[in-house]
């Protein structure tokens, strides 16, 4: 190849070269540009919106025994004066202190809103007559006055609430099929069970076979030979065969109205 023509390509060549790598940093500062001044107006946006106050509250769920403005009360115990700052799990916090919420959860919505999501207990007991027992056995401390008036009533020592909710459930079950209701369970401390049915009477089950014991009063229980001048008081079911029954007199009132009947 002649030299003036080799030279030319050679010249041609690095333009073509020097010409890509100008378009690449040029793309490259532009992009670096662009990303300065985004963040610089994002930051210049912050600054100017650091103060954006929480002003709308948006209570969600059915809460039955626990008021809204309750909610809110607790909720305005938290700092509300900056969206950006506002701590949401104080906040969550703050609603599940409140006696009947179970959970809660809490979200900003921009600009100036904050959602909060309610759940209350599902009261199912009285637990040993100051507490209240919720539908996974946990005990809660709580009043009110739409507490349905035939909650049963459960006993026992501290600790033991999931089992004696399990177990009432199971003895429920077991004597409704039968016609029998059960209202009252109680635990002692040595872990020795006792029923209380609509009807007054008291089951002693003792410490083992519980439903097993329960199955055999409600088998016996319809061929039990009824008296006229006493009922059924306690049943003791704590045999390994068998069982032992304990009549109280019935009432004037009572034997009067057997005699109407």
């Amino acid at each position: 190849m002649h030299p003036l023509l080799e030279k030319a390509q050679q010249l041609k060549q690095q333009l073509n070269f020097n010409w890509s790598l100008i378009f690449g940093v040029s793309f490259f500062l532009v992009v670096v540009i662009g990303l300065i001044q985004i963040t610089t107006g994002v930051s210049d946006w912050l600054v100017e919106n650091k103060d954006a106050q929480i002003k709308h509250l948006t209570v969600q769920g059915q809460p039955k025994y626990t008021d809204e403005t309750a909610i809110i009360k607790a909720i305005k115990k938290a700092d509300l004066s900056s969206f950006f700052e506002l701590d949401v799990k104080h906040v969550q916090q703050l609603v599940q202190d409140l006696p009947w919420v179970a959970t809660a959860s809490v979200r900003k919505q921009w600009p100036d809103t904050i959602q909060v999501y309610v759940v209350e207990h599902e009261v199912v007991a009285h637990w040993n007559s100051d507490l209240l027992l919720n539908q996974s056995g946990q005990a809660f401390q709580a009043s009110s006055d739409k507490l349905d008036d035939d909650l049963p009533q459960l006993y026992g020592p501290e600790g033991s609430e999931e089992e004696a909710w399990v177990a009432f459930k199971q003895f429920d079950e077991m004597l409704k099929v039968n016609g029998l209701t059960l209202t009252s369970l109680a635990l002692s401390e040595r872990f020795s069970w006792q029923l209380w049915l609509d009807n007054g009477i008291r089951l002693n089950l003792g410490r083992k076979d519980k439903a097993k014991r329960v199955q055999r009063f409600i088998d016996v229980y319809p061929r039990m030979e009824q008296r006229a001048d006493a009922q059924v008081d306690t049943i003791d079911l704590r045999y390994d065969t068998g069982l032992a029954v304990s009549f109280k007199p019935v009432q004037e009132e009572q034997l009067q109205n057997k005699s109407k009947a």
